[in-house]
């Protein structure tokens, strides 16, 4: 690309989708936006100020992402809730996935690569991580960017397209749930070790490491889920 004119544009044009981007996810992690809801293009255009443009270009984003859907002839809605029985199958597909990603990561577990994890991890012990999406959003990138770079690192395209595929389902509940970031210690200290395993070049450890982290992130989900659900029956009592 020149640094003409219309590409000078485009940058600008991306910037701004980026931008539109962060402010739906914000109101979408914070609630303003619920399950369901209807995402007008040219309402939201107007409340932000900008064209239609950057909002469906953000929004097509935030589809592939499956935090929203888009139906033919009715537009972007929210995605609905996981239910339950979905919760537990996602949990189930990253115990496929991710334990395994480990093991072949630990193959690869040169020291740039091991020092970018210790710094996901360093962030989220220094992230605040209170109910609103502005309290927690460090927190939800640093875990995100953990389990990314190990996926990446195991050098399997293959699998990396598994992992991909699970999109944003993995936060789906937690971004519906409005409890914000609930597991913190327990989700810090289940990083470290598989970190500690992987430094040791330990490929079953590491396995195993992330396997128990992965076991210890559903039963908290399921914990959460059921307590928003609980707390749903009481509201509409």
């Amino acid at each position: 690309m020149t640094n003409d004119v219309p590409g000078g544009a485009w940058v600008q044009r991306s910037i701004l989708a980026d931008q539109v981007y962060k402010e739906i996810l914000a109101r979408l992690m914070d609630g303003e936006l619920k399950s369901g809801d209807p995402i007008s293009i040219d309402g939201t255009a107007r409340e932000l100020g900008v064209s239609p443009t950057p909002v469906r270009e953000a929004l097509a984003r935030l589809e592939s992402t499956s935090l929203v859907v888009r139906a033919a002839l009715r537009g972007y809605r929210v995605a609905p809730l996981l239910t339950h029985e979905e919760l537990l199958d996602l949990m189930d597909a990253r115990l496929l996935i991710e334990p395994y990603n480990a093991e072949l990561a630990c193959g690869h577990a040169d020291r740039p690569f091991l020092e970018a994890l210790e710094r996901s991890i360093d962030d989220l012990r220094g992230a605040p991580n209170g109910p609103h999406f502005s309290d927690y959003r460090s927190y939800w990138e640093a875990d995100e960017r953990f389990h990314r770079l190990i996926a990446e690192q195991a050098n399997n395209k293959f699998v990396l397209g598994a992992y991909e595929s699970l999109g944003g389902h993995v936060h789906r509940f937690r971004l519906f749930s409005g409890l914000g970031v609930q597991d913190a210690r327990s989700a810090i200290e289940e990083h470290a070790r598989i970190l500690t395993a992987l430094r040791r070049g330990d490929a079953a450890a590491a396995r195993i490491a992330m396997a128990g982290h992965i076991c210890g992130v559903r039963e908290r989900a399921i914990s959460e889920y059921e307590r928003a659900d609980r707390d749903l029956r009481d509201e509409s009592a």
